[in-house]
This record gives structure tokens, sequence and C-alpha cells, in this order.
């Protein structure tokens, strides 16, 4: 959270969106998808649109939501468990509440507090700035997606508990057959099932099988490592609206690590891509860190781990299969978030090519929902991703550097700026002189977190590393 303030900066200087978005690499310079027709396919089926939703968490409910109240389109919801209970750290911005209509129940926490240890253990208290109704919501995966599904279902998609395991099409413009394993309830084995669609929209997370079927392209990842603890009540009241981050190459050599509060307990966890063989080495360094605050005898309720992408899919869009959300790559650097944008893409997507069907009469052409869909996305988002890859690249890269990321946090400056950025999704402040001052300001945090900082530990993990895209 704590990067937009030099976002906002950044973003007050004459770059242009087209350089940005060149340099992220949206669009641009990716292997040439696999050609489509460009004109409009008319439609006289005597039958509505066929549209397929791989996959029900928020990118995939929220998609699904807007097909199901277009005229003319039958949308299919597939979600391979219905109780899915994904490991995400689950804060959602301010924003997200209004703007996605949650009730106020979805939200466990309400964190209006965030205190950040350095590697040195130097704690910083930030939040003061905020106003009394703001706040960040902390959510359990398992009830917020339940909610977004559900909504989505009410309005008339039509859910299916199944795993999606295959995507065939003769042409990329499609139709498209989709072979799954269907679960009815009270069978514990799958009934191999298909299903044929004219649009997909692939929502099925950072492994993909969507992406794998239209040669989407790899990318990079993070493994998260979170459990889920419960405490002693006395314990609990600490963290009623505080979250805590802490960083350090003892946690993590290339992330932070996090006790994040949750419904009657709160998730303990860390994260690294550099050094994924050594996460459950960082993640016992977060418990020794921590280990005062959560009591004595702290209980593990859950362990969970997931991939994080580490940046966009080099293809998104191929005929008429979009990806959204973690399929696509839309989780970004430094705080690691994916949920708002998870769920503001699948709306995104499913907007444009609800638009482009003419109520349903119409199926679009692939450079059709890439002028709409991604290039709306991009330039609303794309300098977002660009410059928060830049800062992480800065200050998660060694201990001095960390050091200096936690004493700039100190600045009320910095915290309003960050947090009514991270709170409202829209880049705040213009104030040149600020900015100046915060220049000078983090070029004395640099110089100071040098001087006090241990040295990292060194580390070597060859094999991954020549994986690395």
């Amino acid at each position: 959270f704590f990067f937009t303030a030099q976002l906002a900066a950044l973003h007050r200087t004459h770059m242009s969106l087209s350089i940005l978005t060149s340099a992220l690499g949206l669009n641009i310079g990716a292997t040439p998808a696999p050609s489509s027709s460009r004109g409009a396919v008319s439609m006289d089926l005597g039958r509505p649109l066929r549209v397929a939703v791989v996959g029900g968490g928020p990118s995939g409910a929220c998609a699904a939501e807007i097909f199901a109240k277009a005229p003319n389109i039958d949308c299919t919801l597939f979600e391979r468990k219905m109780d899915n209970c994904k490991p995400c750290g689950g804060a959602i911005p301010l924003c997200m509440v209004d703007e996605f209509e949650l009730p106020p129940e979805i939200v466990d926490r309400r964190v209006r507090k965030m205190k950040m240890i350095s590697p040195s253990g130097r704690e910083v208290d930030v939040g003061r700035t905020l106003k009394e109704n703001e706040y960040i919501g902390m959510t359990r995966r398992e009830v917020l997606d339940a909610y977004l599904r559900d909504r989505a279902v009410e309005l008339g998609a039509k859910p299916v508990t199944g795993l999606v395991q295959k995507v065939e099409f003769e042409d990329a413009n499609g139709p498209y057959t989709i072979k799954y394993s269907e679960y009815k309830p009270g069978e514990k084995k799958g009934t191999p099932s298909e299903a044929e669609f004219d649009i997909i929209v692939g929502a099925d997370g950072a492994n993909s099988r969507t992406a794998k079927a239209i040669d989407a392209g790899e990318y990079n990842f993070a493994i998260a490592f979170q459990e889920r603890i419960k405490i002693p009540d006395e314990k609990m009241k600490y963290y009623e609206d505080l979250a805590e981050m802490y960083v350090g190459d003892d946690v993590s050599p290339d992330f932070y690590a996090w006790v994040f509060p949750k419904y009657d307990h709160v998730g303990v966890g860390t994260g690294t891509v550099v050094n994924r063989p050594a996460i459950s080495e960082y993640q016992a360094a977060i418990r020794e860190r921590c280990a005062d605050r959560l009591g004595p005898d702290p209980k593990v309720m859950k362990v969970e781990a997931h991939p994080i992408p580490e940046h966009m899919r080099p293809r998104r869009v191929v005929g008429r299969v979009a990806l959204v959300g973690d399929a696509a790559g839309y989780v970004t650097k430094c705080s690691g978030e994916g949920i708002y944008f998870a769920a503001k893409s699948g709306r995104m997507a499913a907007e444009e090519i609800v638009a482009l069907t003419a109520g349903g009469t119409r199926l679009p052409t692939e450079m059709e929902i890439k002028d709409t869909y991604l290039k709306k996305f991009d330039a609303a988002y794309g300098p977002t991703y660009l410059v928060l890859d830049i800062l992480q690249k800065v200050f998660y890269t060694n201990n001095g550097a960390r050091e200096a990321f936690v004493d700039m946090c100190a600045s009320d400056y910095v915290q309003k700026v960050t947090f009514d950025s991270y709170l409202y999704k829209k880049v705040q402040g213009n104030d040149p002189i600020n900015d100046i001052k915060l220049l000078f300001n983090t070029i004395g945090s640099v110089i100071k977190g040098n001087a006090i900082a241990k040295p990292d530990r060194t580390f070597s993990n060859p094999v991954e590393s020549l994986k690395r895209l």
C-alpha cells in the first residue's frame, strides 16, 4: 500500500501513457496471437449467445453478473468447488464496497491502522491521516466469493460445479467446446461432460487451463504461504483494527510478510519469487518475529499456499476468449493486491463484450475485444502496475532499502497520498513542493537505511532462476 505516494508523484511528470504501457509490454512486443477474422459475425441462430465464464472467484462472478443481466445471452458459470476457500490476504479497498455494492457483513474487519516493522525492528505506525469513515476491508474469500457468485446466479447465470479440463476449438474464433467433470450433489466422482460456447471468459486463476488452451503465454509467479491462526481473545483485541507488515531478508528476499486480522483469527504469511523453495523458512521467520503478539499457544487452523502472477500474460485475448483476474496476471507488485483488479477486470471485460454483441445479435471480433476491454483496462491501470513494479525493485532488494521504506512511511504526506490512492484507486495529490521534499527525504532515508541495515543473507536458487522469463 505504501508505494503509492511515489506513484502519485511520478504520475504528475510528463511521461505519456503510451510510453508507460510500452515499457510494461501491454499489447506490445508479445508473440502474435493466432490469426482471426477481423469482421463481425452476424447472428441468426434462433437462440441466445452462449457465454462460458470459467472460474467463480471475484473476476468470474463479476463477469457472470454482467452477462446474466444482458439480453439474449445465456451465461454458464463453471466453478470446481462452490465452497472453495482460496488462500488470500483478503484486503479490499474502500471504493470496492460501494462500487460492487457489497453488504457490510462481507467485511470482517475494518483496518484503520497499520504497523510497519523494518529489518532492524523499527516500528512505524501508519493510519493517522485516515478519516473516521475510511478503512481497508479485510474479508474471507470463502465469504466474499460466495456472495458475488450467488448474486450472479440469482440474476440468471447457470452455475455448474465442475472442473474444466480442456477447451477445444478448430478456429480461434470458435465455437469452443469445453470438456469438464461435473460434480453433482452427493457424488464424489465427476461425470465427464461437454458443452459448446460462442464466447469464453477465462477467470480460472494463476494456473488457468483456459490460458493454456489459447496459448496465452507463461509468466513468472511468486508463491504465497499463509497460516490461519487462532489466538487468545486478549491478543485478538490488539489486532481488532490493526494489520502488520514486516520486511527483511529473513521473512522474504523480495516481498513482505504480514499479519492480517480476520473474523475470529489472524492470517500470518509471506511470499517470494526468487527463492520459492525456502518459503517454509521465511514462514518460520515471520512466526518468530510476531510470536510475542500471537501469545503462548497460537493454534494453526489452516495452512494455505498459492501462486501469485508476477506480470500480465503476453496474450490476454485470443479469438473470442478473454482472460481476466489472476488468469490474465492482474496482481500488483509490492502489495500483491489482486481482488479489486480481478473484480474490475471481470466486470469491464463483460461490459465491453456485451456492448459489442449489440443485444446478443452479433459476435465480436478479437480486435474489437482488444480495442475495448484491453485498451480501457491498460489505460486505467497500466501505469500503476509499471510504477509498482519499479518501486518493488527499488525497495525490496536489500535491507538498507527496506529500512528506508519503513522510515519514509513515518511521513504524514506519504501516508495521506498512499491511503487516498489505495482506498479510491485514483492517484491523489497535486503538491509539487511536498513532492520535492519527498524526493530529498527519500534520499536521506536510503542513506540512513544503508548505514544501519544488517547485511542480507546470500542464497542460491540456480534451478528456478534458469526458468525465470
